[in-house]
């Protein structure tokens, strides 16, 4: 998708954006929570759809692009909720010179 095509109107959508947030446990390790970061809104696209195996257990591996407005603090490990959806998401790239946009690319989690 070209920055051209992004305009704010196509970023409708309110997804809830978290930054991964340790938090030690009695045992001396830690627990991987999820810290609230940002509402943001974007614009949420599915991009494929692939059967996958996990151990012994096979399932869907959905990607989804989210485009936001660029933020700067949005990484890898980061989690994306829309629409009732969790989303890892995978990487993040700007989509423009001027950098206003970031394109997350996401993946789905399913229980």
């Amino acid at each position: 998708m070209s920055a051209a095509v992004v305009a704010f109107s196509a970023l409708r959508r309110r997804v809830a954006i978290e930054r991964p947030d340790d938090v030690a446990d009695e045992a001396g390790g830690v627990t991987r929570g999820f810290a609230p970061l940002a509402t943001v809104f974007a614009r949420v696209e599915p991009v494929s759809a692939e059967e996958t195996c996990r151990g012994a257990a096979l399932g869907l591996a959905k990607l989804w692009r989210v485009v936001i407005r660029a933020r700067g603090d949005v990484a890898g490990g980061c989690r994306a909720a829309w629409s009732g959806r969790a989303f890892t998401v995978l990487s993040v790239r700007c989509l423009d010179a001027d950098g206003r946009f970031e394109e997350l690319l996401c993946e789905e989690l399913t229980p």
